[in-house]
């Protein structure tokens, strides 16, 4: 699978007027495109930050979605008055999706490593890192990691039910991310948290 990320900045006394728009409209756009298999939507209202990503059953459907869509994306994200990067990754290792609203929290890590250790890096969170969470994280709804083989750039994402559940994570999480990152001999590049808007991950056969 593939996601496509939008990274949003701007005015925070306008974020909320985005959300609406983006909630109103977004699941209906994406939704009735051929292979769409997710979206998130993900706010730190206080900073003036979007973040949000649609997933893809294929890198050609992630490009035909990006063609039809990209105008009224933009038109959607005008309110916000700001930056916009939009960027497209393969999913090398995910949790089942869970479900989860407002109230629960969103953890963002970028990482730059070697490319050549993409696949080991998979091969740890999927094997290491999200059994923990799935058996031991208080409210952990789902995980994925992301990346851009070209460049070795990764990013992962973690979601926990509530502010409770989110907040007694960091410390754990914490040490098993500077464990991983050291292993691979990566670099970490940001460590961000979100207010969870709108998660949409339904199941799909072999995902």
């Amino acid at each position: 699978m593939f996601v496509r990320t939008v990274y949003a900045t701007g005015h925070p006394d306008r974020i909320e007027q985005t959300l609406d728009n983006l909630r109103t409209e977004a699941l209906a756009l994406l939704t009735g495109r051929p292979g769409y298999r997710g979206y998130g939507l993900f706010a730190d209202r206080t900073l003036g930050k979007i973040t949000m990503g649609s997933w893809w059953e294929s890198a050609e459907a992630e490009r035909d979605s990006d063609a039809a869509l990209s105008e009224r994306r933009r038109e959607l994200l005008a309110p916000l008055g700001g930056t916009v990067t939009i960027d497209v990754w393969e999913v090398v290792a995910t949790a089942p999706p869970g479900a989860a609203g407002p109230g629960a929290g969103f953890r963002l890590t970028r990482t730059d490593l070697d490319p050549t250790k993409v696949d080991e890096a998979a091969g740890i969170f999927r094997d290491r890192v999200l059994p923990v969470l799935e058996k031991e994280a208080a409210g952990f709804v789902t995980g994925a990691m992301l990346a851009d083989r070209a460049t070795g750039r990764l990013s992962v994402g973690a979601i926990f039910a509530d502010q409770e559940s989110f907040e007694a994570s960091r410390g754990p999480t914490a040490d098993a991310r500077a464990q991983a990152v050291a292993a691979l001999g990566g670099t970490l590049r940001s460590l961000e948290e979100f207010d969870v808007v709108l998660l949409d991950r339904p199941e799909h056969p072999g995902q």
